[in-house]
């Protein structure tokens, strides 16, 4: 049964990571792009997570961590570029 779940899950997902992909490409603006960027990071951090479930590993766990750092600190990044136009002070 949780093997059925963890493929369900997967699906639903990698599905959200290409509506997000797509929403990248056509976004209308440059706000709803970042907004699309960051989204694709908690997706990509939710399957990084299931696959360290399905293998049993807890490498994965900390990857996902790091990505997710790493995510939040280049999302605020890019959110400060563009509302001033320069990161550093």
């Amino acid at each position: 049964m949780i093997a059925h779940a963890m493929t369900f899950a997967f699906g639903c997902f990698g599905l959200g990571l290409l509506c997000n992909l797509w929403r990248l490409y056509s976004g209308p603006g440059i706000m709803e792009r970042v907004l699309a960027l960051d989204t694709m990071v908690i997706n990509m951090i939710a399957l990084i997570v299931l696959y360290g479930m399905a293998t049993d590993t807890g490498l994965y766990f900390q990857a996902a961590l790091l990505f997710a750092m790493t995510g939040f600190v280049s999302t605020v990044a890019y959110c400060k570029f563009i509302l001033r136009g320069d990161i550093i002070e």
